[in-house]
């Protein structure tokens, strides 16, 4: 298991397995739309909170540009970058924000949570 690090350490000890669902529900996002960190929470079984620690931590591993704050802004620090693969995905955008109205994609809810005593293949 990966150590935690920085503050809030007690609370990333806790996030594997939120990871996964959270990761598993973001690649359910096509390109060109975009859903908000409490979508994601809605469907990933957590908070949105917790899809932003995931993201921060994990979030290389998806499209991570496709989940916004609840006005449509982009992900804090990646503005630019993100609005880069906005554009040349024709994501729906109002200024330098998603419209999510347009944009918003449907998720599956609730995302299968992995069963400890489920085989793996």
């Amino acid at each position: 298991m990966d150590e935690p690090v920085g503050e809030g350490a007690q609370q990333v000890r806790e996030l594997p397995e939120v990871a996964d669902r959270v990761l598993a529900v973001v690649d359910q996002v096509p390109p060109g739309r975009a859903v908000s960190y409490g979508d994601v929470g809605r469907a990933a079984g957590c908070g949105p909170r917790q899809v932003g620690q995931v993201m921060s931590r994990y979030g290389s591993l998806v499209a991570w540009w496709r989940v916004l704050r609840a006005d449509g802004r982009p992900p804090q620090c990646h503005e630019a970058t993100a609005l880069e693969h906005y554009r040349s995905e024709g994501t729906p955008l109002r200024g330098e924000r998603v419209d999510l109205t347009l944009a918003r994609h449907p998720l599956e809810v609730p995302v299968a949570v992995p069963q400890e005593d489920a085989p793996r293949d």
